[in-house]
């Protein structure tokens, strides 16, 4: 095991950075997010069919990359610090895997190729430590009725993926009703998808739970690239910021503050690279229960720390950068919500922390 990056990962890295400087910048991300239509799929389909990202966690055999999930957690670092709005951990890392471990081939391909884009159809709320609620039926015919809501990524997606009980239900997204939502995160829309009668065809028996653990291991590797992002652009600010006729970085104040979110930062990726190493083992959902143990503590452990990072990191961002902090043409507000977001998405950072209690035998809080 190693938390450095390897040769591949940071090839990876720089080009998925050079397209989304060039595509996805500041600006143009503010504008899209004004729009009626906040995901840029037409770099989507670039990043998918230049750069293999949709297909990074599906083997070869079905058209992927047959990489695992740290490169996963590389792109997530980049399209955290970019706050890009794109389906790419809605379907190529919650949807792909809940097909990897239903063994659903035809789809996968689809998914591979980036043509195809796939959504879970959980809440984002959704934890991997609480039964999902029950409001999907199916009935004799393979019908589905009921609705759930806070669903990311049903907006674009082209397939819903269902969990009803222990099954997964594959269903096309022009059949069910979806209704956007306010979000919080405008890069990241939620939406309510509601199923009247509506066909579904099972593809087999789904741990979801296992899913939502996998998916919160690798968010916080999204959460690390938005911390990143945070940090490094405050740090220029408070360089080139004058006052008294000195620059505000000079101030023994604003030295102490960044030295502690600089450490809180070199942690989080700490906590996120181990995640996305031991994860990068769980291709499949396979592995005996000590092993499992282990990649659920160190999913948690990454989750509850980056949660609360990014959001604190963002939080001085915005207060470090004074007035124009505070302004919307600024993009560090968009950074901020997304730190508020992910910081409740598939497990609030206390519920992770009790899992790891739970995970090494912790006695319970009196």
């Amino acid at each position: 095991m190693t938390l450095l990056y390897t040769e591949v990962e940071e090839e990876l890295r720089a080009s998925v950075r050079g397209l989304l400087a060039d595509r996805c910048p500041a600006d143009a991300v503010l504008k899209r997010v004004e729009s009626e239509a906040p995901y840029d799929m037409d770099l989507w389909k670039t990043l998918s069919r230049e750069i293999g990202v949709a297909g990074l966690l599906v083997p070869e055999d079905y058209g992927g990359a047959g990489a695992s999930a740290r490169e996963v957690a590389v792109v997530l670092e980049e399209l955290g610090r970019a706050v890009a709005p794109l389906p790419f951990f809605t379907s190529s890392v919650l949807a792909t895997k809940a097909l990897l471990n239903v063994g659903e081939e035809d789809l996968i391909q689809e998914l591979a190729s980036g043509e195809t884009t796939a959504a879970l159809a959980v809440s984002l709320a959704a934890s991997p430590y609480r039964p999902l609620p029950e409001t999907v039926t199916v009935t004799d015919e393979g019908l589905l009725n009921g609705e759930i809501r806070a669903v990311a990524g049903a907006d674009v997606a082209d397939v819903l993926l269902v969990p009803v009980g222990t099954a997964l239900y594959q269903v096309d997204a022009e059949n069910v009703r979806i209704d956007v939502l306010p979000s919080l995160d405008l890069t990241r829309p939620i939406a309510t998808v509601a199923f009247s009668d509506t066909p579904g065809l099972a593809l087999g028996r789904l741990d979801v739970r296992r899913v939502l653990n996998f998916g919160a291991g690798l968010l916080a590797s999204e959460q690390l690239g938005v911390a990143e992002w945070c940090l490094g652009t405050t740090l220029a600010y408070i360089k080139e910021r004058h006052q008294f006729a000195r620059p505000v970085g000079s101030f023994q104040a604003i030295k102490h503050r960044m030295a502690d979110l600089w450490l809180d930062v070199v942690r989080a990726r700490a906590a996120a690279r181990n995640a996305a190493d031991l994860l990068a083992g769980d291709q499949a959902g396979s592995g005996d229960a000590e092993t499992v143990q282990s990649r659920e503590l160190a999913a948690a452990v990454a989750k509850s720390w980056c949660s609360e990072v990014a959001l604190h990191v963002a939080e001085e961002s915005v207060q470090l950068h004074g007035g124009i902090g505070m302004t919307w043409e600024h993009p560090v507000h968009l950074y901020l919500k997304r730190a508020k977001a992910t910081e409740i998405a598939l497990g609030t950072p206390g519920a992770h922390r009790e899992a790891v209690a739970a995970l090494v035998d912790l006695p319970a809080p009196v």
